[in-house]
């Protein structure tokens, strides 16, 4: 206990500067291959997308992240072995390391998952710094697993998405005419499977519980009033003859520009209220520790403020850094138009809600990445440059023995600064 009433504050001052540069890292990184498909297919600039990610990520996090969050991450590694003094040392030199590495990775412009970034760091700090008994390696199986499921899965789906695409407006007589007849059922999609996510992680803690019968009917309302607004705006976009000229579905992507807006305001919430607990997990565990005098708890209330610092982080790390990401998934990997980008958003929401409702641990990075390979396998394989792919796969690879490296350097680090 001598560390703690020592330094609290001091440790304190740090959880809050690492766990932001974490956040800023989560923004730069995440949040920014969430928003690359709306601002790779031109449906979004950059600046409106900074905007959608400020007010839908935050939204996102406050009302759907959750204020309960286990203080060690995914039950990787035995609590009951761990002391206060590990505990905060620990999950400060977890932050830092995952930090640090989704700072390199932006750098690249690799997207990463930043769950797993935080996951590799704290099997590093546990496995080194406590113990190799004290880390639950059978919960690393299925992490590794996920490398493969996540883009398998969501890959499917965008491509059966697309697929439908084609089918039904782009290879028909009158595209744009089919794109407003059968736009508004994907704006019912949009609004059902984003509305049964956030159900489906739960808003209890502002007092909502429900059933699986009343999220449902919650979530076919949402659907269609997504679908309602959809078809108010669609109706005030006209065929342009001069643009079809120049690009056959000039018109017909306008439409699908409109339903992007939708899906990118989604992705964000989707991707607040799953990855914001990344940065605010660990920072909420040593908040916990500190304001206990010592004590770690099994779970720890998430402060109002620090929420704050991880929304605030995440946008600024999205504003300064995210551009690279954005590049790397929304014009490297393959060319993307609204109609390709929508198809790869909705598969990787509707992956994801697949995923929670069966317990599947799965990236939302990795699931968006599949799904945008999905969409360019759907115009064959030379649609994709597999260059790009190759490097993104190698940065997943390394991510976790990377997390686990810098957090082992950064805890003897810590433990010799604070004896």
């Amino acid at each position: 206990m001598t560390l703690i009433a020592e330094y609290g504050t001091i440790l304190l001052i740090l959880a809050c500067l690492f766990g932001f540069f974490m956040a800023w890292g989560v923004g730069a990184n995440d949040v920014a291959n969430a928003m690359g498909t709306s601002v790779g297919s031109r449906a979004l600039t950059i600046k409106q997308a900074i905007v959608v990610a400020m007010v839908f990520e935050f939204l996102g996090a406050y009302l759907a992240g959750g204020s309960v969050t286990q203080t060690i991450r995914s039950g990787i590694v035995d609590a009951e072995a761990i002391s206060p003094d590990q505990m905060v040392l620990g999950m400060l030199a977890a932050l830092l390391a995952a930090g640090t590495w989704l700072l390199v990775a932006s750098i690249k412009g690799w997207p990463v998952s930043t769950t797993h970034s935080i996951i590799g760091a704290v099997i590093g700090f546990g496995a080194v710094g406590v113990s190799m008994d004290a880390v639950h390696w059978d919960g690393v199986v299925p992490i590794a697993a996920s490398w493969v499921i996540s883009p398998l899965l969501s890959g499917i789906v965008a491509f059966m998405i697309f697929i439908s695409v084609h089918k039904l407006i782009l290879d028909t007589d009158d595209p744009f005419a089919n794109a407003k007849r059968y736009v508004p059922f994907y704006m019912f999609a949009v609004g059902f499977v984003v509305t049964i996510l956030t159900l489906t992680k739960g808003l209890k803690h502002i007092g909502l519980e429900l059933n699986g019968w009343e999220s449902l009917g919650l979530a076919l309302l949402a659907g269609i009033a997504v679908s309602t607004l959809g078809v108010g705006l669609l109706s005030r976009i006209k065929a342009d003859p001069e643009a079809d000229r120049s690009f056959h579905f000039a018109s017909v992507e306008k439409v699908f520009a409109v339903l992007m807006i939708f899906t990118a305001c989604a992705m964000a919430f989707a991707h607040g209220s799953n990855d914001v607990a990344n940065a605010v997990g660990p920072l909420a565990a040593i908040v916990g520790v500190l304001h206990s005098g010592g004590d770690i708890v099994a779970k720890s209330v998430v402060p109002g403020w620090v929420l704050l610092l991880g929304a605030v982080g995440i946008v600024v790390g999205l504003a300064t850094y995210g551009y690279r990401v954005i590049a790397t998934i929304g014009k490297h990997i393959t060319e993307l138009t609204p109609s390709r980008g929508f198809a790869a958003e909705l598969a990787t929401a509707t992956t994801v809600v697949g995923a929670s409702s069966i317990g599947l641990p799965i990236s939302t990075t990795h699931t968006l990445v599949g799904a945008v390979l999905g969409v360019g396998l759907a115009r064959g394989i030379g649609a994709l440059n597999l260059r790009v792919v190759g490097t993104i796969f190698t940065s997943w690879v390394v991510t976790l023995p990377a997390g686990a490296f810098l957090a082992i350097i950064y805890f003897f680090a810590l433990t010799s600064i604070f004896g």
